[in-house]
């Protein structure tokens, strides 16, 4: 099986960015999309809402729902998993991508932020999957895909930005802890992490980088792809690395993905 038509995808923060070309690539293979994110209303500074994103989608070949959904209320992550079931008859996929990033040190990291960060990458990506899982459980091949680094220890990565990356290893060790409960029960759990940064909206949070030393997000989309569509018997409890996953698959050229393939690549945070 190498393609995801038919299936239901439940992806947070699809508004823009990484989520928004996981689910247009999904979309091309005729997926269901549930696009569960904040953005209703278009941003100047921030573009793509949940209805360019669900217009993007049925174009692309896929059926889409837009989900105005704000992780951090667990009632409107219950209804909107339950609107996505009554619309597409179940859940077969989970990407939890949405995520708050600060990298400031200890002494500016307002708390305002601080609990913005715990409250959207590991208790959402938690509340999300306990939403999902009933459904879950009952697909023929499910998936929950979190976009959460390799969990690391590395005083460097803790030292520069406590509060971010306790939030974001916060969604490693939820996928950590998933997998070990329910791989057992068939539903694989991993998660992916970019090589090198990507550009996307994200960038503007970490100063002095240049979108031109990143790749597109749709390597990360690509990615993603090949591994939902793998037998979810065969891969769970794994902390991915998108050109890995490519290069696995058969990928030798990343020059497509390079903003600028004639720029050094950024790598990403969290990797050695």
């Amino acid at each position: 099986m190498n393609t995801l038509s038919g299936k239901t995808l439940f992806i947070t923060g699809a508004s823009r960015g990484i989520g928004r070309a996981i689910a247009l690539r999904a979309a091309r293979d005729g997926a269901n999309i549930a696009i569960a994110s904040k953005s209703a209303v278009a941003n100047p500074r921030l573009p793509g809402t949940i209805h360019s994103v669900a217009a993007e989608v049925e174009a692309a070949g896929g059926r889409a729902l837009a989900l105005q959904c704000d992780i951090r209320d667990e009632d409107a992550v219950r209804a909107s998993v339950a609107a996505t079931i009554d619309t597409f008859g179940g859940i077969d996929i989970l990407v939890n991508n949405a995520s708050a990033i600060w990298l400031r040190g200890t002494l500016d990291t307002p708390m305002k932020r601080f609990d913005l960060m715990q409250q959207v990458n590991s208790r959402g990506s938690f509340l999300c999957a306990q939403a999902c899982l009933p459904s879950l459980l009952q697909a023929p091949n499910p998936h929950i895909l979190t976009l959460a680094p390799p969990p690391s220890l590395d005083p460097k990565w803790w030292g520069a930005h406590t509060g971010y990356t306790l939030a974001k290893m916060g969604m490693s060790f939820v996928t950590l802890g998933l997998a070990a409960e329910f791989g057992p029960q068939g539903v694989a759990v991993n998660a992916l992490w970019p090589r090198t940064v990507i550009a996307t909206d994200a960038i503007n949070m970490i100063p002095g980088v240049d979108p031109a030393w990143c790749r597109k997000p749709d390597i990360v989309a690509d990615a993603a792809h090949a591994i939902l569509v793998q037998p979810a018997k065969d891969l769970t409890g794994r902390f991915l690395i998108d050109e890995d996953v490519l290069r696995a698959a058969g990928v030798t050229d990343f020059s497509r993905y390079a903003v600028d393939p004639s720029q050094h690549l950024l790598p990403d945070l969290f990797l050695d």
